[in-house]
């Protein structure tokens, strides 16, 4: 396969929103970072944009799709059925030179195309040979993800290439291998590959799912109608077909006596980097941010700084990114922001909240309170429940998040959103409720 030239990396730029004033003995600063890559000539598809690289000629790349073959993938018997032409549409939509395999999933893994510990080349006789062999797959057996990633990410790290992606797909829970057997699958895996998880119908886990897709920085969703699967598996395989480089890494270096509190990744979702860094020289720390096409992320970074005397200023934090050189050495920091801190007398200045900082601390706040709203409706605390998921209708109505405030809708009955005000529904869909669990990270950004 041919090298992915360097010209075509996307590049990156770091802007950094924030209130930098800071009143007398004010000691923690807030920052909102958005980091935007470009111009790496988004690769798309083989259909959808054939003249766009010669075959061979984009990031090189490589993915395994693994489709659970549980027993329980015969009831109803049209959602194996699914999810073979799910796959299959997953398959078409490879670009030719792209590295590829399937796996079955049940208490076992199984290499279903090509075998033999390979890897195949994906170009017209490959895909179709792969789509003869997804006609076979047939239903029967346990569930043990964990033997299903070791098996993928054994068979992806076969391939020299620059990305290494996952496709997994369950409908059930994770019942024949233990909790701590999943996690250390998990750990295994992490770094070596990036993984998009999706639960199809009702009778999966909402927090297993999630957990695979935020420890492999991939996304997570539920698809509670087999039929639309198809749609689904296309549209992830066109957005990992539209990566171009990975492991790229956040950079945060900070001065003598300053503590880094947390660093999120808060747009397109909430995700919590804090506990992923890994040192990366004096005062410095990388954050693992995955795989990037052309597009858009926002990050908010709270510091606390030592505090100083009115009038003084310091550089609270430089933040960079760090993008893998050919070959996968970790490259020079590249684009990069600056937070500041300035000790002010002035009340006003120092008193006004940062509109990207106020608009994602409220997301943020968002994704928990629907989270412990739902844990809590589950526990029979219908009182808890109904004020979490109150606030939730709140702050989703006062941030724009359309998407979220339908949701909740389908879960409780709004009074009045501004207020908070809300009633538990008596009945609620256990799909609505999923996927109002599943989806409860997605935010909105901040309107410029």
């Amino acid at each position: 396969m041919a090298n992915f030239a360097k010209s075509n990396v996307p590049r990156f730029s770091v802007d950094v929103y924030q209130n930098e004033f800071l009143p007398e003995g004010g000691h923690e600063v807030n920052a909102i970072v958005t980091v935007t890559a470009t111009g790496g000539g988004t690769v798309g598809t083989a259909v959808a944009a054939p003249d766009r690289y010669p075959p061979g000629a984009g990031p090189s790349a490589a993915v395994v799709l693994m489709v659970d073959c549980s027993g329980s993938m015969d009831y109803p018997p049209a959602k194996m059925r699914n999810a073979r032409e799910a796959t299959a549409a997953a398959v078409d939509t490879l670009r030719d030179g792209v590295h590829f395999a399937v796996v079955g999933g049940t208490h076992t893994a199984r290499e279903v195309y090509p075998g033999d510990g390979r890897l195949a080349v994906a170009d017209a006789t490959t895909r179709d040979r792969a789509k003869q062999a997804l006609r076979r797959l047939s239903a029967g057996g346990g569930t043990a993800i964990g033997t299903w990633l070791r098996l993928a990410g054994r068979l992806l790290s076969s391939a020299d290439v620059t990305i290494r992606h996952g496709i997994l797909l369950t409908d059930g829970r994770n019942e024949h291998e233990s909790p701590e057997e999943l996690r250390a699958a998990l750990d295994a895996c992490a770094g070596r590959l990036t993984c998009d998880a999706r639960g199809v119908g009702t009778d999966w886990e909402v927090k297993e799912v999630t957990a695979i897709a935020s420890a492999l920085l991939g996304t997570a969703d539920i698809v509670a109608d087999p039929a639309r699967l198809a749609e689904d598996f296309t549209g992830m395989m066109e957005k990992a077909m539209g990566k171009e480089v990975t492991d790229v890494a956040l950079r945060l270096w900070t001065p003598q006596g300053t503590t880094v509190r947390f660093v999120k990744q808060v747009a397109p979702t909430v995700e919590d980097l804090t506990g992923r860094r890994s040192e990366a020289g004096p005062r410095a720390g990388d954050y693992p941010t995955g795989s990037w096409g052309d597009e858009s992320r926002d990050y908010h970074v709270c510091v606390e700084v030592p505090p100083a005397a009115l009038g003084r200023e310091m550089l609270a934090a430089r933040i960079s990114l760090v993008v893998p050189e050919s070959g996968g050495a970790a490259g020079e920091p590249g684009a990069q922001g600056l937070v500041r801190a300035v000790w002010t007398a002035d009340t006003t200045a120092s008193t006004s909240i940062n509109p990207q900082v106020a608009h994602y601390t409220g997301q943020a706040e968002l994704a928990r309170v629907i989270q412990q709203g739902l844990d809590l409706r589950k526990a029979g605390d219908m009182e808890g429940a109904t004020a979490k998921l109150g606030r939730a209708v709140q702050l989703a109505g006062a941030s724009g998040n359309a998407d979220t405030a339908k949701l909740l809708a389908k879960v409780v009955d709004v009074v009045d959103a501004a207020e908070g005000t809300v009633r538990l529904k008596a009945k609620v869909e256990e799909a609505d409720e999923m996927t109002l669990e599943t989806r409860s990270t997605k935010t909105v950004r901040v309107k410029k």
